[in-house]
């Protein structure tokens, strides 16, 4: 009955759809009908309303309440979708200002000169207006207004013309700030919770071990990363795009020719073309730039766009007014400039004002702030008042917000009712039965996704189909993707969807402005080529995951947040790293460690001298134990020739029993709770019973499959894979052991200086001790005690220090005793100088030569951050997809 149910619910939806039924009220009524369909048939026939639902059902949902019944369907105030709005703000306020034309325009006249000249100016205008706008209907509109015409005039083939427009219309989709891209991350979040779980699950199943390592752990996404990840493979649609029209020029020249350029390139014209691109740019380079710098996260970076956007509509509007136009903008560039200068003198933290200098700095930046509101207030009044834009944008702005987050709750009802029905299952099962792995799991929902988009928009595609099959692809250990290059693939894959008769969103607005001589069909025929091209983008960039992953792997390595070298998901490609490092510089470093194992230091205490001496001998064991896990890897890549295709079969096979343990589990159910007093009909608990045993066979059969030299051959292969583990795990210890005393010897010597400088404090204390009252002199030795143990090593130097500090707080405090045990911590501290500054002299120079040679190898995992260019040394193994398959 629930596939019943589920069968019911995709018609539903499909014939709603169909009929033209607003998809706002499709996708929600159809989930609420079949939910209601299913609860009514259970309480009618099986005296339970959850009866035909496979995971909870009505029941379970309401059982805790309108909170969690709420919490089933959606969160309203998720963070990620806040920047919906804004970015659409920002579009709408840049198209009604006429910005877009200008650009057109603009670009026309530099590129018409070059064979497909127009049609490259189209592209390169489509992805500006795309980094800016990311509104398709709008971008289609406005070029084919004015491109279209122009290019006909010129003879352009009349399906290159059209092609050229639609597919450039679409490059908002993917090249960001782009709504589906904060759509996707918000889906993906979630896929990503889920998957994870399944991973963990799998591991705990296949292993035995309660704990899967970090390393296996599935990372997650935000809006702010899906955009990193989408600039790259964005900008490479934009070059095939304009290869493709340059050779089409080249080769027929006559269907793309050549345009005469119209007037002269004086300054003039160099004027017009700053005006005109840079403030665009500019507002890219501030969206874009701090979101990638990781100075703002992605609502903030909206904000800052919709800010722009009015700024610049509100001197374009003035058009003809010369006087003052541009006065608002100009406050603007001051204030930012004034802000920036003074970010780079002043710390602006109003909660930590300790010196004149931040008062100042604080005035300096309130005054720009100021400046900034003033050209806000200024432009949005302008605004306001030319044509009324600022209200007619709001409205636009408040309708398409409010049908992307309609959309999103009705689709969050619709999948539920779907996983409620067992439709998750299903397609989770159809899915892994697939022959060829991830990869065919992968094809087929790409597949799938491509063909909705011949019917569907990419919201609806968006949120209906990725939170069902994203956790099935990111639990996949075999291909082990990150969330982010999964993201850009369904990203690159909807834009499609715009493109794809017979209902292609840009089609239809296309065909809207177009003259009555350009034919449906050749539009049709226009933007095959360059679904084509974006066909052979998504083969890119699924080929090449790095040119996904490199951005936002890259950004979050280096920013001030970046995870110390210690972090568990940075081991593997950190010893890949150091790996690589020590086949090049080798002898350099077994040299260092040989002249550095040579250094004097017997005047160092005992308990230093032992462990700096440990140190050396740990350090000369790092390079022969990294040949260990080259050894050891490859063996592990030797033996999995042979495992792997059995590896295969078995957790196949123990998958499938999985299955059938769950359902065995549901009917045993069924059996204790049917009979008299029980929820259930005999009938259905004999059924249940009769089934248990079908069920039973199964399994026996499926498990009967497993080979039976399948328990030694694992084990075999497990001993391979521990000897890696161990090895890396050895050398990972070795290496802080090498290490970690080195950072202790340093942290000792350079606190020669100030100790040295704190010995007038102690004979201050003593005549403090002498003259003052005991309160304050308990005060001044506490802030002097807590001074000497932020310094490493100082323990005997304190042993005075608490002894004089438990005098001083009895009843009845001793001043000659304490000074006494005072008198000892200077004698202390006396010997301690001795060595710590003959150290700091010679012993310190020594290490800082050392370090030099093998800081960011041997010493690596001791640094609080990776230095910037073992940072970017690092991304290209991170951005790789690792299969761990074997390890599961």
């Amino acid at each position: 009955m629930e596939l019943f149910f589920l069968i019911l619910l995709i018609v539903l939806m499909a014939a709603a759809l169909g009929s033209g039924f607003p998809v706002a009220f499709a996708l929600p009524g159809s989930a609420i009908i079949s939910i209601g369909l299913a609860a009514g048939a259970g309480y009618l026939f099986a005296g339970d309303v959850d009866a035909y639902f496979t995971h909870g059902g009505p029941g379970q949902w309401l059982s805790a309440g309108v909170t969690n019944f709420r919490g089933v369907y959606w969160e309203a105030d998720r963070d990620t979708l806040i920047a919906i709005p804004l970015f659409i703000f920002m579009g709408i306020m840049l198209q009604r200002s006429k910005i877009a034309e200008d650009l057109l325009v603009t670009m026309a006249r530099l590129f018409g000169p070059v064979p497909g000249g127009l049609g490259i100016s189209v592209v390169l205008v489509g992805a500006l207006l795309a980094a800016t706008t990311g509104i398709v209907g709008a971008t289609v509109v406005a070029m084919g207004l004015i491109s279209l015409p122009a290019m006909m005039r010129n003879n352009y083939s009349v399906p290159l013309a059209t092609g050229t427009i639609a597919a450039s219309g679409t490059l908002g989709q993917i090249i960001p700030p782009s709504i589906v891209l904060i759509i996707l991350a918000d889906q993906l979040s979630g896929g990503v919770d889920q998957a994870g779980n399944i991973r963990q699950a799998l591991y705990r199943e296949t292993t035995g071990s309660g704990q899967m390592p970090s390393d296996f752990a599935i990372a997650s996404t935000s809006a702010g990363e899906l955009f990193l990840g989408a600039l790259i493979p964005g900008l490479l649609l934009v070059g095939l795009y304009i290869l493709f029209i340059l050779g089409f020029a080249l080769i027929n020249p006559k269907a793309a020719p050549a345009v005469p350029q119209e007037g002269k390139f004086d300054r003039k014209f160099l004027a017009e073309v700053f005006v005109t691109l840079v403030p665009p740019l500019a507002l890219i380079v501030l969206v874009l730039g701090s979101i990638m710098m990781g100075v703002a996260t992605v609502n903030q970076a909206g904000a800052v766009g919709a800010i722009g956007a009015m700024i610049m509509a509100g001197y374009r509007l003035r058009e003809g007014e010369e006087r003052g136009k541009y006065t608002p903008a100009i406050l603007a560039i001051i204030a930012l400039l004034g802000l920036g200068v003074v970010l780079s003198f002043y710390d602006l933290n109003i909660k930590r004002i300790t010196t004149s200098d931040d008062v100042i700095g604080l005035t300096f930046a309130g005054i720009a702030v100021s400046l900034l509101l003033i050209a806000s207030i200024w432009s949005g009044w302008r605004t306001l008042k030319m044509q009324n834009t600022l209200r007619e944008v709001m409205m636009e702005t408040a309708k398409g917000s409010c049908l992307v987050f309609i959309i999103l709750i009705g689709a969050a009802m619709l999948t539920s009712a779907f996983r409620a029905f067992g439709g998750e299952d299903l397609v989770r099962d159809f899915l892994q039965g697939l022959p060829g792995g991830f990869w065919a799991q992968f094809f087929m929902v790409m597949l799938v996704m491509f063909i909705l988009g011949f019917f569907l928009d990419f919201i609806e595609i968006a949120v209906v189909v990725v939170p069902i099959v994203a956790p099935i692809l990111l639990a996949d250990p075999s291909a082990n993707v990150t969330a982010v290059w999964l993201g850009v693939m369904m990203g690159v894959n909807l834009q499609t969807s715009f493109l794809t008769p017979p209902f292609g969103f840009a089609l239809f607005y296309l065909r809207g402005v177009a003259p009555a001589t350009v034919k449906t069909i050749q539009i049709y025929k226009g933007v095959i080529a360059f679904i084509c091209l974006q066909l052979i983008a998504l083969a890119i960039v699924g080929l090449n995951p790095i040119l996904a992953n490199y951005l936002p792997n890259r950004t979050a390595l280096l920013a001030e947040t970046a995870p110390p070298p210690k972090n568990p998901r940075l081991q593997y490609c950190l010893d890949t790293y150091v790996g690589e490092r020590f086949k090049a510089e080798g002898p350099g470093i077994l040299a260092a460690i040989e002249t550095a194992s040579q250094l004097d230091v017997s005047y160092l205490p005992d308990d230093l001298q032992k462990e700096i001496k440990s140190a050396w001998t740990a350090a000369g064991k790092v390079i022969p134990l990294m040949q260990d896990i080259e050894a050891t890897k490859a063996a592990v890549a030797a033996a999995a020739v042979d495992y792997r295709p059995m590896h295969s079969l078995v957790r196949a096979l123990e998958r499938d029993a999985r299955k059938i343990d769950e359902q065995l589990k549901e009917l045993e159910v069924i059996v204790q709770r049917s009979g008299p007093g029980g929820i259930y009909s005999e009938a259905r608990g004999a059924a249940a019973k009769a089934r248990i045993e079908e069920l039973r066979a199964e399994k026996a059969a499926l498990l009967a499959q497993i080979p039976a030299e399948w328990t030694a051959k694992h084990d075999a292969f497990a001993k391979i894979q521990d000897a890696e583990n161990k090895a890396r795990n050895l050398y990972r210890r070795t290496v802080d052991d090498a290490g970690e005393p080195l950072a202790k010897v340093r942290a000792v010597l350079t606190g020669a200086a100030p100790l040295a400088a704190m010995e007038p404090r102690f004979n201050d204390l003593k005549d403090a001790i002498l003259s003052k009252d005991n309160a304050a002199v308990q005060a001044q030795l506490e802030l002097l005690r807590t001074d000497v143990t932020a310094i490493e090593g100082t323990a005997e130097i304190r042993k005075g220090i608490n002894e004089a500090r438990k005098i001083l707080r009895t009843s009845t405090p001793d001043a000659q005793a304490a000074i006494a045990e005072i008198d000892k911590s200077i004698a202390a501290l006396k010997a301690d100088l001795v060595w710590r500054q003959k150290g700091a002299a010679e012993l310190l120079p020594q290490l800082d030569a050392y370090d030099k040679v093998t800081g960011d190898t041997i010493g690596l995992r001791q640094l609080p951050r990776l230095p910037d260019h073992v940072a970017t040394g690092l991304v290209g193994c991170l951005s790789q997809h690792r299969d761990i398959s074997l390890n599961f």
